[in-house]
Parts: structure tokens; sequence; C-alpha cells
């Protein structure tokens, strides 16, 4: 049987990673012996991070739908972080979950920011220095909201379909390389997604879990770090989770009465 690739022989660049899946992320592979390069915009959260990682962990803040800032993240590393080898694109979100016909469009840009124009800059900083080394993977990280909808949804699931099908097309473009592209699409997941998408609300965020046990950042890390530490000629498309409590309700069907 083929080894498992070894996390470290990696060098991880980890969008967000200032809490929830990108925060774990950082430090399963740190855990592994990966090199890992953590972004946000939150500094204090990211010196925090690296005073808890130390010499194998290099972070750097700035706004990802920051384009200019985006384009130019790599030219600031240092030499021995330089050679990135797994992109891991999680910086995104949710904001408000008002139905479309009175959603404040503030959301809605916000929510296209982060997770389309924020991904779509972080894959295009990137992939060039992969293209060049004919080695990488790039993991994007969508939601089962780009797959099934639900009230209130709307722009989230939009752009969560956005990057199921980019990730699809990006591995058509580079299809000859030795680059693998990975969708990751949780479900119902305990991290701060919730209380953001409530504006900071924390009652009614913790009432998205109530009664049943979700999934939490861990779990979804450990996910990233399987498809990450395949065997290099073994390139997993999607990988799609739910929480054991999580399923899917029958069709919606409004009746005149």
């Amino acid at each position: 049987m083929v080894a498992m690739l070894d996390p470290k022989t990696l060098t991880v660049l980890v969008t967000g990673a200032t809490s929830g899946f990108g925060a774990a992320t950082v430090r399963r592979f740190h855990k592994a012996g990966a090199r890992v390069i953590g972004t946000g915009r939150r500094k204090d959260r990211l010196d925090a991070l690296k005073k808890e990682l130390g010499e194998r962990c290099h972070v750097l803040n700035f706004d990802i739908t920051d384009r200019d800032a985006a384009m130019k993240m790599l030219t600031t590393l240092p030499a021995e972080f330089s050679r990135i080898n797994v992109v891991i694109a999680n910086a995104g979100g949710a904001v408000g979950l008002d139905p479309a016909q009175s959603a404040d469009l503030n959301d809605w840009d916000q929510m296209i920011a982060t997770n389309i124009n924020g991904v779509t800059y972080t894959v295009r900083a990137t992939l060039p220095g992969m293209m060049e080394r004919d080695e990488g993977h790039i993991v994007i990280i969508g939601s089962i909201a780009g797959s099934y909808p639900y009230p209130g949804g709307n722009v989230y699931g939009g752009v969560k379909a956005f990057t199921h099908q980019f990730a699809l097309n990006v591995r058509c473009d580079i299809l000859g390389s030795n680059i693998r592209v990975t969708s990751v699409e949780p479900g119902l997941a305990e991290t701060e997604f919730s209380v953001v998408r409530f504006k900071g609300d924390k009652a009614k965020a913790d009432k998205v879990y109530e009664g049943v046990k979700p999934m939490v950042a861990d779990d979804i890390a450990e996910q990233i770090f399987f498809c990450c530490t395949m065997p290099r000629h073994v390139n997993i498309n999607a990988i799609e989770s739910m929480a054991t409590m999580q399923a899917w309700s029958p069709f919606a069907i409004k009746r005149k009465t």
C-alpha cells in the first residue's frame, strides 16, 4: 500500500485562521509537523496563535477581500515559508438570515466579498507558484448550503455553490499537473459562525445548536488533514459531512386553503 503523504513535508497557508475551522486547521497541521501560515484580520488573535505555536508558525495580518493585499501576501514571507504546497481557502461565512425580499444588501455584499472574492484572490495568488514547482493542493471550504437550499440561505447558498463549482473548474484548468483541488463542505458545526451570522447575538446563535450534538472545528480540520495527506496520486474532489442528527427535510409545499 502506498504511504500517506508525510505532513512534515508541507508548508500550509490557511486564510481566516483567527477562529473556527481556520484556527483548528492551523493547529492540526502544526501538530503533525508542518510549517503553517495563518492569515486574518484580527491581529491580536494571530499574535496569540503565533505565540502558542512558535517557530513553525508565521502569521499575516490583512483582509482577504483586499485584492492588492491578497495578491502581495506571498512577497513578505520568510524564505523558509515561501514554498507553499497546501492552501486552505477558508475565510468566509454567512451574515444575516433574512429572506431575499428584505435582506440587507450590505450583508449580501459582505458574503460575496469574503466567500467569492476572498477565495478567488487566494487561489490566484498562490496557484502560479504551485504550477511552477508542479506540486500542491488547494482546499476550498464550502458548505452543504451550496447543495441544499433553506429559507434565508439565499446569497450564502449561492456563494457556496460558486465555491464548489470553482473548485471543480480549477481542477480542469490544471489537469496534467501534480496539483490537487478539494472542496470541503460541512454541515452543522458549532463555531463562531452563527454568532457572526446573527451579528453578535449569542443567545440566538446558541439556539442553532440547542438539543443536538453538532460537529466542531476539530472535526472539520481532521477532514481537511485527511484529504491533504492522502498519497499524491489521490485527489479527493469533494467531502461533504453533517452532524449525525442533521439530515434533509421533505419538500416544502405551500397549499391554498
